[in-house]
């Protein structure tokens, strides 16, 4: 199982969220710390704003805070939003499917079932949970933030 980049730091931008609680953060915090271009934090900022997951402050010294407890962000539910099905293999998706095995194979039922392990895994997760060693989280991050100005 592998989710994209973008989902990774979906959940790295909650997860700073969380850290930094109250306090904004700025989409350029997350792009210097995670090294990536603004654009991309910002459509995933956009996105996870519209789902409800953070609330976004425009102009200067806007930034983005967390729109709920993080204890309420569940991990599982962030990466649905941001990976849509996780069609692991291609009979997942019966409009897609090729596979003349469809329904009779064991792989494919395995498959399912190994998915939704991982999903439950991640059902079982909340945004506290990732950021609850904020000290030792802080300290990895404190030299990488750019100064506030």
């Amino acid at each position: 199982m592998k989710l994209t980049s973008y989902t990774n730091y979906a959940l790295r931008s909650l997860q700073l969220a969380a850290l930094k609680s109250p306090d904004l953060v700025r989409v350029d915090d997350v792009a210097v710390i995670h090294n990536l271009s603004r654009p991309h934090i910002t459509k995933i900022v956009h996105e996870l704003g519209k789902a409800g997951y953070l609330e976004t402050v425009r102009g200067r010294g806007g930034g983005f805070r967390l729109a709920r407890n993080p204890d309420e962000i569940i991990v599982g539910d962030v990466v649905r939003i941001t990976e849509g099905p996780l069609d692991v293999v291609e009979c997942f998706n019966p409009e897609k499917n090729t596979c003349p095995l469809m329904g009779i194979c064991i792989l494919s039922r395995k498959m399912q079932e190994a998915t939704a392990a991982f999903m439950a895994v991640l059902d079982d997760l909340t945004i506290a949970d990732i950021s609850a060693n904020r000290g030792q989280l802080m300290d990895r991050i404190a030299p990488l933030e750019l100064p506030r100005g």
